[in-house]
């Protein structure tokens, strides 16, 4: 029999939601940061298609964590400086 553990829909929740939202600031971050800045040619559909496997990396490792409570956690504080950096980047690149 297949024991359904309780915090498996917090994890899951955590991961497509925070997964997500991690993923675009990843990708945006490679897309300012990266040499070229947001003009280099052919670089805007390399970036929408690098959230993809960003999203469903973090959706799957997402079931690592000991809760859904630190899955939280930790994805919204990876959000958290993915955002600020992205932040930081625009301010001093641009």
């Amino acid at each position: 029999m297949v024991e359904f553990r309780r915090d498996w829909l917090s994890k899951s929740i955590a991961g497509s939601v925070l997964g997500f939202t991690l993923a675009v600031a990843l990708a945006g971050l490679f897309a300012v940061a990266d040499p070229g800045g947001l003009e280099a040619r052919n670089k805007y559909q390399f970036v929408m298609w690098l959230v993809a496997p960003i999203w469903l990396g973090v959706a799957s490792l997402v079931f690592l964590f000991r809760s859904g409570r630190a899955a939280f956690l930790w994805l919204g504080g990876a959000n958290l400086l993915a955002f600020g950096g992205l932040y930081l980047c625009r301010r001093l690149l641009y």
